[in-house]
């Protein structure tokens, strides 16, 4: 547990091709079901002050109580996924501390000189903000909301993968007001 922001929840991945590192994981390392979005909507985003339009596929899978991000990015809009690809990396982008005190947690960070690189929504109370942290490969850090629907979607996720038997590995998100 980090003494700062309490448990690591996610481990983001950054990858070229999805569907192969979906393949991957629930194949070879068992880890599963994903739930995969294929375009996830992002409200407000912005990245570094400036607001843009991403288009970026994501599946979600936990491995007992951490949950597994895949991210490959489908345009060039300015991200810090993209800052990654191109500073040539694959793999591990950022580790997520998870909230549902987002405001009273961003201020605390704030005040502590944190500085927001990249930031959006996604569905209702499920914002996210990740710091400019990056002093080494994977140690981003993003304070990600999961208060509301995108708390109780990551709940079915984790739920899914307890005794999970391998069928099924690709599933769509579930309808619950998120994405």
């Amino acid at each position: 547990m980090s003494r700062f922001f309490g448990q690591i929840r996610q481990l983001g991945y950054v990858v070229p091709d999805i569907e192969a590192a979906m393949e991957y994981w629930s194949k070879t390392l068992g880890v599963g079901p994903w739930y995969y979005n294929p375009r996830v909507p992002i409200a407000n985003y912005r990245y570094g002050g400036e607001a843009y339009e991403p288009h970026n596929s994501v599946a979600l899978a936990n491995s007992g109580f951490v949950q597994v991000e895949l991210i490959q990015t489908r345009n060039d809009v300015p991200s810090m996924y993209r800052d990654f690809l191109r500073a040539g990396r694959i793999g591990l982008q950022h580790v997520a501390y998870w909230t549902e005190e987002y405001d009273a947690d961003l201020e605390r960070l704030l005040a502590q000189g944190f500085r927001p690189k990249m930031s959006g929504e996604v569905g209702e109370r499920g914002r996210f903000v990740y710091f400019d942290t990056e002093y080494h490969p994977g140690t981003v850090i993003e304070l990600s909301e999961v208060a509301g629907p995108k708390g109780r979607l990551f709940q079915t996720i984790r739920e899914a993968a307890e005794g999970w038997d391998g069928r099924d590995p690709v599933r769509p998100f579930p309808d619950l007001g998120v994405a």
